[in-house]
C-alpha cells in the first residue's frame, strides 16, 4: 500500500468534504467510523506505509477516514452481484469494488483490512480516531456501534479534511458498571484484560450450543449496551461468524 501515489488535487472543500462524504457513504450502506489527521506522532501507527509530506516543513500530511458498515449495509448488499453470484468472500469482493469506485470519485487512495500481507493496521488506525477503543474483554468497541464493528475498508487523502471532535473524551467501558462482555460467553472465552482463548470459542462453536453465536452473532459482542446502535441483522453476523468459524 503505497500511499505516497495519492494524487495532490484538493477533493473537497475542508469545512464541508466530512458531511458530504458521510452522505456519499450512507447512498452505499456504509458510515465513517472515525478519521485522523497523520503527523510525526501518528507515523509509527502506519508500518511500512509511506506517506506524501509538505514541501516546507518536510512533515506528513492528510487525513485518513475509515469506513464500516452502516445499518442499511445488509439491504445494499444483499441485492449485489457478489451476494449472489455464488463465488467466495462476496463481502470482501463488494467492499472492493463499492469503495474503489467511491474512492476514485472522491481523489483519495483505497485501503482494506483484507489484502496482504503486508495488512493494514486497521485497528492501529481505530484506535487513533478516537471513536474506538479497547475494551475490558480487549475486543475493540466504538462510541456508536459498540462490539459490532465492521471494518470495509479505508480512504486516504492528500488533502486536509475537517473533523468532528469524537464523542466521547474516554472509553465508555469506564461508566458501564455490569461489563456484559465479560460474562455474556457461555465458555468464558473472554476475560478481563485477555487474554482471548480463541480455542475454547471455536470448540463452543463446533457444538450444538454454539449455534446461537453461529446464527445471530457472538453474545459477547450483542451484550455490549452500545452494540444496539449498530441495528444489526442476525443474517448479517451469521454470514460474519461463517467466515470467523471457518473449518
Amino acid at each position: 500500500m503505497n500511499l505516497a501515489a495519492a494524487p495532490v488535487a484538493d477533493p473537497v472543500e475542508t469545512t464541508q468534504g466530512y458531511t458530504r462524504l458521510q452522505n456519499a457513504a450512507e447512498r452505499l450502506g456504509l458510515d465513517i467510523y472515525g478519521g485522523f489527521h497523520s503527523s510525526p506522532a501518528d507515523m509509527s501507527r502506519f508500518p511500512g506505509a509511506s506517506f506524501p509530506v509538505d514541501a516546507a516543513t518536510g512533515i506528513p500530511h492528510g487525513t485518513l477516514i475509515l469506513l464500516g458498515t452502516a445499518p442499511s449495509f445488509w439491504s445494499y448488499f444483499r441485492s449485489s452481484p457478489e451476494a449472489q453470484d455464488g463465488a467466495a468472500d462476496p463481502v470482501d469482493r463488494w467492499s472492493r469494488r463499492v469503495i474503489t469506485a467511491l474512492a476514485e470519485t472522491w481523489q483519495a487512495i483505497p485501503a482494506f483490512p483484507f489484502t496482504g500481507p503486508p495488512y493494514a493496521p486497521f485497528v492501529n488506525w481505530a484506535l487513533a480516531t478516537g471513536r474506538c477503543f479497547t475494551s475490558s474483554s480487549q475486543m475493540l468497541v466504538h462510541d456508536r456501534y459498540g462490539m459490532m464493528i465492521s471494518f470495509r475498508g479505508a480512504l486516504y487523502f492528500t488533502t486536509h479534511l475537517d473533523l468532528p471532535p469524537p464523542p466521547r473524551a474516554k472509553t465508555p467501558c469506564l461508566s458501564c458498571d455490569t461489563r456484559p462482555c465479560l460474562t455474556a460467553c457461555p465458555v468464558a472465552a473472554l476475560n478481563d484484560g485477555g487474554p482471548y482463548d480463541l480455542a475454547a470459542c471455536h470448540d463452543h462453536l463446533d457444538s450444538s450450543a454454539g449455534a446461537s453465536c453461529l446464527s445471530a452473532g457472538c453474545l459477547a459482542r450483542r451484550a455490549c449496551p452500545l452494540s444496539a446502535g449498530a441495528d444489526r441483522l442476525p443474517a448479517q453476523s451469521a454470514h460474519h461468524m461463517r467466515y470467523f468459524h471457518i473449518k
